[in-house]
């Protein structure tokens, strides 16, 4: 099994903090997201979607999509659960995890995808080209204020974005906090619950171990 990874991005972030929470050993295959190596050929075989991270299982199979590799890797290391245990659960940090994605991490790269220089006609992940627009880049903004005030409300009264325990629902709000200051933005001084959720994330291992 390997992954095709980019640590400095956020979506292979995700997967790589989840990877490490468990405590899976997995080889990683380096992609360049900067010279294009994953809009190449060779790589567009094995992923038409043109995006990293991607798992490739020792079968043949490969897998991309953060919530396609996720699940895989759940499944096939059940201990340390990360996308909840009961029915409930599961349902619970699909849903949250689902929303800090949509209103958060999809807000963010609204804005940097739109504004970034090296984002000229790659305003959208894949393997089409699409032109940048000022106004999606100005509504991202508006996103990712709305998505700060909303957060700080589920966590005041929950200790972690899904409920009572730490799942992938975190990784990725938590990860949207990082990506955001690629934008100079950053979470509200009067948002204290999710500055100190963020606060306490910040020293995981798993975090720490993927700056």
């Amino acid at each position: 099994m390997k992954l095709y990874d980019y640590p400095k991005a956020p979506n292979p972030r995700r997967v790589n903090i989840f990877v490490a929470e468990k405590g899976i050993e997995i080889e990683r295959v380096m992609v360049d997201l900067g010279t294009g190596e994953q809009l190449k050929p060779e790589y567009r075989e094995k992923n038409p979607a043109c995006d990293v991270p991607m798992l490739a299982l020792d079968d043949g199979t490969y897998i991309s999509q953060i919530r396609g590799i996720v699940h895989c890797l759940e499944a096939l290391y059940p201990d340390v659960p990360l996308l909840g245990k009961t029915p409930s659960e599961k349902g619970l940090i699909e849903m949250w995890e689902h929303l800090a994605f949509m209103d958060g991490l999809l807000a963010v790269a609204e804005v940097f995808r739109n504004t970034s220089k090296g984002f000229v006609d790659r305003a959208v992940v894949g393997p089409y080209g699409y032109p940048q627009s000022p106004e999606l880049a100005e509504r991202g903004r508006l996103r990712i204020a709305n998505f700060y005030t909303a957060f700080d409300s589920r966590l005041a009264d929950n200790e972690y974005v899904a409920g009572d325990a730490y799942s992938m629902a975190d990784i990725t709000a938590f990860v949207v906090c990082d990506f955001a200051k690629w934008i100079k933005s950053s979470i509200p001084e009067d948002c204290a619950n999710l500055l100190a959720w963020y606060d306490k994330i910040s020293q995981r291992p798993a975090v720490l171990a993927n700056p």
